[in-house]
């Protein structure tokens, strides 16, 4: 009488014996070629999510700092968005100090939205936080309200000289985008 176990190891095609050491070779194959050719699919698909070399430069933007005089501001371009960078002048600064946080809608302090050390230079995200709008304010001959800061004419938010929201419809100050001094002249955005 013939082995049972030994009928699991004959090879229905050709009667003779399996190799579980070839199935075993086989089944590692097909897994390792599965395996690359997922990969060599999947790797370009991820690689296309990555931010194209243009968008990697307006990342950040370096600002010379060093012609704008005291009262003065400029716009810079940042991820497509206007950042209003004024030097403000010693009245400016007195002025955003002195108001309590408890009389703003959307409290914050002068301190809260400058760099400690050169709260002479404010830098903020130039757009109303009401409708998207570009407040006027970084030109001396622009109407910047009753605060002395920022105006949007669209629908009459006014800003302060620290962008607070002071009166008119929009909800929250002027957005501070991440920056920092790399000198005393220059700060690098973003």
């Amino acid at each position: 009488m013939a082995d049972p176990t030994a009928a699991s190891t004959v090879d229905p095609h050709g009667g003779h014996p399996a190799d579980p050491s070839k199935r075993d070779m086989l089944e590692l194959m097909a897994t390792a070629g599965a395996a690359i050719l997922g990969a060599a699919i999947v790797w370009p698909l991820v690689s296309s999510m990555n931010p194209a070399k243009d968008v990697l430069a307006l990342s950040s933007v370096e600002v010379d700092l060093t012609p704008i005089q005291a009262g003065q501001g400029i716009v810079v371009s940042w991820q497509g968005k206007p950042i209003f960078v004024r030097h403000r002048t010693p009245e400016e600064i007195k002025s955003a100090k002195d108001v309590k946080p408890s009389e703003l809608g959307d409290p914050q302090t002068d301190a809260a939205r400058v760099k400690a050390g050169h709260d002479q230079w404010l830098v903020l995200v130039g757009i109303c936080t009401h409708l998207g709008c570009i407040p006027l304010g970084n030109k001396p001959a622009d109407v910047r309200g009753e605060f002395g800061g920022y105006f949007c004419p669209c629908h009459g938010s006014q800003y302060d000289t620290s962008g607070r929201i002071r009166k008119g419809p929009a909800p929250t100050n002027l957005a501070v985008p991440p920056y920092a001094f790399e000198s005393d002249s220059k700060i690098k955005i973003g």
